[in-house]
């Protein structure tokens, strides 16, 4: 019996190292020296850890504009889905207007649709808008997700009814049924939905690659790229560097709302 709870130590703790792991060699060549980094010896932790790296970052590359911009794609993503995902969950789960489970069944429908699949109408639209290079080009396509919708659903549906009863006694409207009652009481789920979009938008690369050309409005995944060079070769060691102060802000979110995101996946069921 007690070699069972030991195994599965050593099977968690393996598979933590295979997660960290990569993490780990990034900071490690993002300390290490042109020539450490080439040398073609394994080594964990570099023999003189130097920041040379991350000043050579900061200057090749624009990094505070990236940072600035993948800062407000993000927040205005995660805003924009939050708050659209929350009216559509309290219509679907709540108010029950006719032909719920229709836009219901849409809403999730969306999610078996691939992103290559609409990219290029998306594209197209916001040339033809003229949004290219634009905050509004990179936040706007995004704004609903069948995801939150579906998400925000479950949990809104396994609310007591007497709370909804009991506001709407006390003479509440369904806006006041909402923010009054509804969302302070999932408050939680809408934490973890929220930091799950932003770290999903902070990491995105493909429509931010599409949209942003100009240099300056380029986020930090497409941004990273001026570090990667056809004829001159990979400059690892500021590309290790960029990447490390890339992951912080998301790797902090989750961090910070990690109980919120434990406990939504948790008590999310599928009632009906």
């Amino acid at each position: 019996m007690a070699a069972r709870p030991r195994g599965a130590h050593l099977l968690l703790a393996t598979a933590c190292l295979v997660v960290v792991f990569p993490m780990l060699w990034m900071i490690s060549t993002a300390l290490k020296s042109p020539h450490e980094i080439f040398a073609g010896t394994f080594r964990l932790w570099p023999a003189q850890p130097t920041a040379r790296n991350f000043s050579t970052a900061m200057t090749q590359v624009p990094m505070l504009r990236l940072f600035a911009n993948s800062l407000v794609v993000a927040l205005g993503v995660t805003a924009a889905q939050a708050l659209s995902s929350t009216l559509a969950a309290y219509a679907c789960a709540i108010l029950r207007p006719p032909g719920r489970h229709v836009w219901f069944a849409l809403f999730v429908a969306t999610m078996m649709v691939p992103f290559q699949v609409t990219m290029i109408p998306n594209y197209l639209l916001i040339a033809r808008l003229d949004l290219l290079n634009t905050y509004t080009g990179l936040i706007v396509p995004q704004v609903v997700t069948g995801y939150g919708i579906f998400m925000l659903r479950q949990t809104f549906k396994n609310l007591p009814g007497s709370l909804v009863e009991a506001g709407i006694l006390d003479g509440a409207n369904s806006w006041q049924v909402l923010w009054r009652i509804v969302v302070p009481a999932t408050r939680t789920a809408l934490a973890a939905l929220s930091v799950l979009f932003f770290i999903n938008t902070w990491n995105q690369y493909l429509w931010p690659l599409l949209v942003s050309t100009d240099k300056l409005m380029k986020t930090l995944p497409v941004g990273m790229q001026e570090f990667v060079s056809l004829e001159g070769g990979t400059n690892w060691g500021p590309l290790m560097a960029a990447a490390s102060m890339a992951v912080v802000p998301a790797l902090l979110a989750y961090v910070v709302a990690q109980r919120y995101v434990l406990e939504s996946f948790v008590t999310a069921g599928l009632k009906e």
